[in-house]
């Protein structure tokens, strides 16, 4: 199955600066991303940035850049600008892969293409892991999901939900951690780009629930292992080039 993948490397970064271009063991942490992207099977891959210097670090390791707009608000803002750029059919599926993801297992990317490819009714998919901790669960910068039992998401929420009410529950969690990695088909993107921002998004500074308040569907995979995390802070890149 074709798809291809979009790394969205925005330089600015409140609390990493400059972020895709920092150091590990080497190589700029936009390119480690790519690298594993390319193990996926996916049969292009974009670097889509906002920053000149990136533009050429991705040219001196061989990967495809295009230079976006400063002003998207989502990285599925600015890969609808790659698509509309590179004049991709509607029918493709791109895989939004995040610039700070350098540990992304290529399997998962493969994973979340093909449930899109596979689900006809959805116009966009992610994907998730089953919560075994409480603490996971009341966590508000972890995101969760339900679905429906078709497969498609019903709400994605930083509050717990489902929220276990009685104790049985308590006792034998039933939830499921969103896991922030998107497959489109170009069609939906270039319709994304036209929706206007909802309130629940804005409430819960999730964008995917823009896709949702205007009807569409977005199917879920659901994989067994939780993916390692990105990088975020000092203390996550410390960890990441501590395993490289």
């Amino acid at each position: 199955m074709a798809f291809k993948v979009v790394i969205p490397a925005r330089y600015a970064s409140a609390r990493l600066p400059g972020k895709p271009l920092l150091d590990i063991a080497g190589k700029p942490m936009v390119v480690r991303v790519a690298q594993q992207a390319e193990k996926s099977g996916a049969s292009e891959i974009v670097i889509a940035t906002d920053f000149e210097k990136i533009m050429q670090v991705a040219a001196a390791h061989n990967f495809k850049a295009v230079m976006t707009r400063v002003t998207h608000i989502s990285g599925t803002d600015r890969i609808a600008e790659v698509a509309q750029q590179l004049n991709w059919a509607d029918d493709e599926i791109v895989v939004n892969v995040q610039g700070d993801e350098p540990l992304i297992d290529p399997q998962l990317i493969q994973e979340v293409a093909t449930h899109l490819a596979n689900s006809l009714d959805a116009v966009m998919a992610t994907a998730c892991h089953a919560i075994h901790d409480e603490a996971v669960l009341l966590n508000p910068n972890i995101v969760k999901v339900v679905m429906d039992a078709n497969g498609n998401a019903l709400y994605f929420s930083r509050s717990p939900i489902p929220y276990p009410r009685d104790e049985v529950y308590k006792n034998n969690i039933q939830a499921h951690r969103h896991i922030g990695i998107y497959a489109y088909r170009v069609g939906f993107l270039k319709k994304y780009a036209e929706l206007t921002v909802t309130e629940l998004e804005k409430i819960e500074s999730l964008e995917q629930l823009r896709v949702l308040h205007h009807g569409y569907k977005i199917g879920v995979t659901v994989t067994a292992n939780a993916p390692e995390s990105g990088v975020d802070t000092q203390a996550d890149l410390d960890y990441v080039r501590s395993l490289f």
